[in-house]
Formats: structure tokens, sequence, C-alpha cells
């Protein structure tokens, strides 16, 4: 028996677009600008001691594979991995050059800057307040 059934249009649905659109979730590509590694890099950037368990979670992926990409990551030299009782934290090595060809003069960091909006936030405007006597007021 399949797990496709035809959507209005006449094309097919998988059964995980079915479920989707049943639970009221929009349909998510199939495909990512960024790989998996680069997805995992990202979690750990977050949150260094994140757990595999966590990674796979985050990123729809299995632990096995999570655990292969750190692996790759870390025999890589682009994480460190350090014991913190009985979990691991991961430290980046953010001045190492990324991998993809066309892009070797662009470091980790910087991606990871761009990616996961480390920069420093912008500074936020003075929210509009009503005092006691109806006046506007500014909050600082």
């Amino acid at each position: 028996m399949s797990s496709r059934a035809p959507d209005q249009a006449g094309g097919v649905l998988k059964a995980t677009e079915l479920w989707n659109a049943s639970v009221g979730r929009s349909v998510v590509p199939e495909w990512s600008f960024l790989t998996n590694h680069a997805r995992v890099l990202l979690c750990i950037a977050r949150d260094p001691g994140i757990r595999l368990r966590d990674i796979a979670a985050a990123l729809d992926i299995t632990e096995r594979t999570a655990y292969g990409i750190v692996t790759d990551l870390t025999t890589s030299g682009y994480i460190e991995k350090e014991r913190d009782g009985r979990r691991n934290r991961y430290r980046i090595e953010h001045r190492l050059p990324l991998r993809e060809p066309t892009a070797r003069e662009r470091t980790v960091g910087e991606v990871l800057t761009l990616l996961a909006d480390f920069a420093a936030p912008a500074t936020a405007k003075p929210r509009k307040t009503t005092s006691a006597r109806g006046s506007r007021t500014s909050r600082r």
C-alpha cells in the first residue's frame, strides 16, 4: 500500500505532508541551503553544552547521524570536545577557514556570526507608555 495520496491539484502528497497539513503545519521543503554539518555547528554555537540527543531532535536527524557529524567536525578541527562531568562541552575554532573551495577567504566564525546573529543587538528604541493621567511618556 502506498503512503502517497493525490492532492487537490492532481499531484501526489507524501504521508508526512498529509500529516503536516492535518495538524496545521506548513509543508517544509525537502532541501536546505545548509548542510547538516553547518546546522550542527549552528546548534553548538548557540549552546556549547548541547547534547547529541538535542541536536538530533532539533535537526530531525538520528542521534547516530548527529554523533557522526560531531565526530567529523572534531576530527577536522572545527570543534574541540571537552568532558564536563557526564556531558560534553564544545568549543568552536572560529578562525578556521571554510572547507568550501569558493569561500576559503571566510572563516567559520564569520559565517556563524552571520547565520546565528551573534552580532550585538541594535539599541532598542524607548517604548511609548501611557501614564496614570493619560499623557504619553517614554520608558527607558
